[in-house]
This record gives structure tokens, C-alpha cells and sequence, in this order.
């Protein structure tokens, strides 16, 4: 999506939801031909895979990982935006820029399980996935979709929020996303996080996905890449806060790519009926996720 632009400008095109075997891409951004072609990358063991569903931590963890690989010397960051340096493996050119890339190559992307490499479930490479709160996914996706000019504006947040169950959005359903990806955690090299594990310790999680990489930092360096990755700083870095892409993409009259960073304003948004209701779906949906992928919707951690 919008995060994964260049700062090119041009006539703006008309975006619009494109289906492509059950999974709606954004057309203009995404390639349905690059995506058909995913499975088909040769994986490396050096490469490295962040997952997530829209409004996640997806930029969270594009600063996290660049920082890491230079150690967390920022200044070797300044040059170039979040998506540069942690490209979209379902942009338009992706596939060219991903098999000439140097090792070690690390990516994000929004696309279920049923479109990624199949090097994966040979245990190459590494998967990191990211999760959120679904609540508040919701309500900053609703916000994003006032301020991405890619995306339909909506009329309200009751009309969202049916939207959003129905999975009628860009990385449709929410939880046959997070289903897709934990159902086959066994068959990959993977890491599950969540964005309130990141808002509660971000020491304890850039740890554990530094140790994951298998990358040695100094104390030093651990506090560096953790002191550019707290959301004050990220949201005053415009190369972090995406204040660079072009207006046709985003209309930055309207806001910043990072708005709160905070856990539990979906409380400030849903009805009682809505809360109920997608509590119900939750349980629903979630039945046969294993617990250690299950939200308390109260407390807002995971277990």
C-alpha cells in the first residue's frame, strides 16, 4: 500500500480494488503479475520477511530491522525512506529489485500465506509477523483511509467498520490473515510479536528479533536502534513518517503517516453493539488459533 512508495510524482490514476484469487491489490501499486510470481522467488537463508496486515507496525518494523543491519547508526539511514530500505515485495517492480538485490535481502508485505515463497516451507529464510490489536487496526486503518489518497474515502466509521468486518478493505479479512500465516508458523524459520508487546518492552522485542537474525549488537547499539525506534522519534524523521511521498499518494493536509502509536482508542470509537459483536466474530473466527496468538480483548496483550 501507500508505505511502500517512492517519492516519484505524477498524474495521479484511479486506484481502485482489484481481486486477484480471493485477495484484493490496490491497482496502480500493486502487480497482480509480480504477486502471481511470489511463490516462484528463490529464497536465500539470509532473507528475511516481515508480515504483517495494514496499520500493524508494518514502518515499526521497517526502522527496527534497517537500524539493526547498520548497527544503529542512523545516520546511515537519512538518505532514504522506510519502504527504500525495506521495500514491498508486491510493488510493480519488485521482482526485478528483489533477485538483484544483495544478501541480505529483507522485505515487508501485507499478502496471506497462499502467496509467498515457497522456499519458505523448506525453512529458508525468515518470517517475522507482525499482529495488532484487531480493534484498534480498525480504527487506524479508518483514519488512514481519510488521509490515503489510494484508498476510498469512507462516509463514516459505522460504514467502516462494516467494510472492515467484511473484509471489503485492502488485506481483507483481518483474522484469515493472522489464521493463514500462525496455521503454518511450524513450516517456516518464524517470529510472532505483536505491536503491544513493542508498545509495552520495545527492549524485550528488539532483542528477541535481534537474536532471531542472528545479529550481534553491542549494549550500545541496542540502545541506538531502540532510541530511533520509539514513536516520538520515528514521527519527527520524515524519512520514517513518510512526509516525502508525493501528495496523489497522501494528502499530508490531513495528517502524518504516524498518528498515535497508542493501545486501545478503539475504545473511543466502538458502540457497545459494535464491541459486542466483534467479540462474537472473534471468538468465531479465532476458535482453533492456539492461545498464544489469542488477544484478551480487555487486557489488550497478549498472553
Amino acid at each position: 500500500m501507500a508505505e511502500g512508495f517512492s517519492r516519484s510524482s505524477g498524474e495521479a490514476p484511479e486506484y481502485k480494488l482489484v481481486p486477484l484469487r480471493g485477495f484484493n491489490l490496490i491497482s496502480g501499486i500493486h502487480s497482480p503479475e509480480v504477486v502471481d510470481q511470489v511463490q516462484n522467488f528463490e529464497i536465500q537463508d539470509s532473507d528475511v520477511f516481515v508480515i504483517t496486515y495494514p496499520k500493524s507496525g508494518t514502518i515499526w518494523l521497517q526502522q527496527i530491522l534497517s537500524l539493526i543491519e547498520v548497527k544503529g547508526d542512523v545516520t546511515a539511514t537519512n538518505n532514504q525512506l522506510n519502504s527504500e530500505r525495506v521495500p514491498w515485495i508486491e510493488l510493480l517492480d519488485s521482482r526485478k529489485q528483489f533477485v538483484s538485490a544483495p544478501s541480505p535481502r529483507i522485505r515487508v508485505s501485507h499478502l496471506p500465506y497462499k502467496f509467498m515463497p515457497l522456499g519458505l516451507k523448506q525453512k529458508k529464510g525468515k518470517v517475522i509477523y507482525v499482529a495488532r490489536n484487531p480493534k484498534d487496526v480498525l480504527v487506524s486503518y479508518f483514519h488512514f483511509h481519510k488521509y490515503a489518497n489510494m484508498l476510498e474515502t469512507p462516509k463514516d466509521f459505522d460504514t467502516f467498520f462494516e467494510k472492515f468486518m467484511e473484509g471489503n478493505v485492502f488485506g481483507n479479512c483481518w483474522f484469515e490473515h493472522v489464521k493463514s500465516w500462525c496455521s503454518h508458523k511450524d513450516e517456516m524459520n518464524f517470529l510472532y510479536i505483536t505491536y503491544e508487546e513493542m508498545i509495552k518492552d520495545l527492549r524485550a522485542v528488539v532483542e528477541r528479533i535481534a537474536s532471531f537474525l542472528e545479529r550481534n549488537l553491542t549494549s550500545q547499539q541496542l540502545n541506538d536502534v531502540i532510541e530511533h525506534s520509539t514513536f516520538k522519534n520515528m514521527k519527527n524523521n520524515p524519512q520514517a513518517n513518510y512526509q516525502q511521498i508525493p501528495v496523489i499518494l497522501l494528502n499530508h493536509q490531513l495528517g502524518t503517516f504516524l498518528r498515535k502509536g497508542t493501545v486501545g482508542d478503539w475504545k473511543n470509537y466502538f458502540t457497545v453493539a459494535q464491541n459486542e459483536r466483534f467479540d462474537k466474530v472473534y471468538q468465531q473466527k479465532m476458535k482453533e488459533v492456539p492461545l498464544s496468538f489469542i488477544w484478551d480483548m480487555n487486557d489488550l496483550i497478549t498472553p
